[in-house]
């Protein structure tokens, strides 16, 4: 690849709409980049059974849905019970489905993940383009990056910026269409964007940024976790369970936020020179007052904007906002952002495909999150983009936005 074509490949491996529809070259380069991007997160804590666990997936994934299967370039339309080759390690099947002590070594590890990347890339280069041939690697960088994402909210590595306070932003009546639209330009879309559809949204006004720690501490400050009108029955009962008095991670909210600090590892850690089991502590932080408030859960976005007065937005208000208000002051991308509604399917929606990341829950069990986060991959920053997450999930770079009833 020349320079100039490398150059330019390597601005269209940011952007989240070319990479729906990427090709070999793009794709080669994209996975190198995810991998590479894994191994440093993985450095920053691979004595960890959590960051050694998601890194293993990244290498599984690719083997079982590139390397080891035989129907790979009928894309979505192949049959996931069809016989598949034997792994490169014959272990791995063993350490994917078993406990932590099965895990390989940081070493191993790096070496199943170098193997699995160099094969995957091998069969690229052999790959037809076309989009049924390519949705397995598409798939699959998908799913790295994802990965990615998550060991950095194990690690809770960097925050999101501090923004100055902005006025809502009012939006007028229109007829959306919701959701990403198929076609033969569509690429890989994941399944729970699938279709789009149009929708009639009323005018309505939005926060132009997700809600800060500055207005959030307004609701602790107030006997926000105390009042028991402020929470739906879900919600109160998760907040007398957990005994919360503020999100995940928060230590102390008067005279300042401030939190745990970056894990260096989740659980407990055994030093080689005693044996001895211990936790890492890093310490506290303090967080600025205009950043998202963040690791909140549904149950806590919800009763906040009961007690402001407020609501959370819509799937249509928000999507419309951050396609079309963009130029207005509509900031997304510091942390997920709950809305209302709980996760469904499209109207149409298509049987998911043997390897799909987006399942559709059961009804009612689990809510919806828009947008990216601070950590996301700019590839990823997709304004259709879809995560389903159950009301209790904090540990995520979520946080909330409020509209006008």
């Amino acid at each position: 690849m020349s320079r100039a074509v490398a150059v330019v490949a390597h601005g269209a491996a940011d952007d989240p709409h070319a990479i729906r529809n990427a090709g070999r070259e793009l794709l080669s380069l994209a996975l190198i980049e995810a991998r590479n991007h894994l191994l440093a997160r993985l450095a920053q804590d691979e004595s960890s059974a959590t960051a050694r666990r998601a890194a293993l997936h990244a290498g599984w994934f690719q083997e079982y849905w590139i390397a080891r299967h035989l129907q790979r370039q009928r894309g979505e339309g192949c049959d996931a019970a069809a016989p598949r080759l034997a792994g490169i390690e014959p272990c791995i099947d063993g350490w994917i489905a078993g406990a932590d002590a099965g895990l390989p070594d940081a070493a191993t590890l790096r070496a199943v993940l170098a193997e699995t990347l160099d094969t995957s890339l091998d069969l690229l280069a052999r790959c037809p383009e076309d989009d049924s041939a390519l949705h397995v690697y598409r798939n699959a960088l998908l799913h790295e990056d994802r990965l990615c994402e998550r060991l950095a909210e194990h690690l809770r590595d960097g925050a999101p910026p501090a923004r100055v306070e902005r006025e809502p932003i009012w939006l007028p009546a229109r007829r959306w269409l919701l959701g990403s639209a198929a076609g033969p330009q569509a690429g890989h879309v994941p399944h729970n964007e699938r279709w789009a559809h149009e929708v009639a949204v009323p005018e309505f006004e939005i926060d132009a940024q997700p809600v800060s720690w500055s207005r959030y501490v307004e609701f602790a400050s107030d006997g926000g976790y105390d009042r028991r009108d402020l929470w739906s029955d879900a919600g109160w009962a998760w907040v007398e369970g957990e005994e919360r008095r503020a999100p995940r991670f928060v230590e102390q909210m008067q005279g300042g936020v401030m939190v745990q600090g970056r894990s260096v590892e989740a659980g407990l850690r055994r030093t080689a020179e005693a044996g001895l089991r211990r936790t890492a502590e890093a310490g506290l932080r303090r967080v600025a007052a205009g950043q998202p408030a963040m690791h909140v859960s549904r149950y806590e976005a919800e009763a906040w904007c009961r007690w402001a007065g407020r609501r959370l937005p819509t799937e249509p208000e928000w999507e419309q906002s951050a396609c079309t208000a963009g130029s207005r002051g509509f900031v997304w991308g510091d942390v997920f952002e709950w809305v209302a509604g709980s996760a469904r399917a499209w109207p149409g929606a298509p049987a998911q495909a043997p390897d799909c990341l987006d399942g559709i829950p059961q009804p009612g069990t689990e809510g919806v999150l828009r947008g990216a986060s601070f950590a996301t991959l700019a590839r990823r920053r997709h304004p259709k983009a879809r995560r389903f997450a159950l009301p209790v999930a904090d540990t995520m770079f979520c946080g909330f936005r409020s509209c006008t009833f």
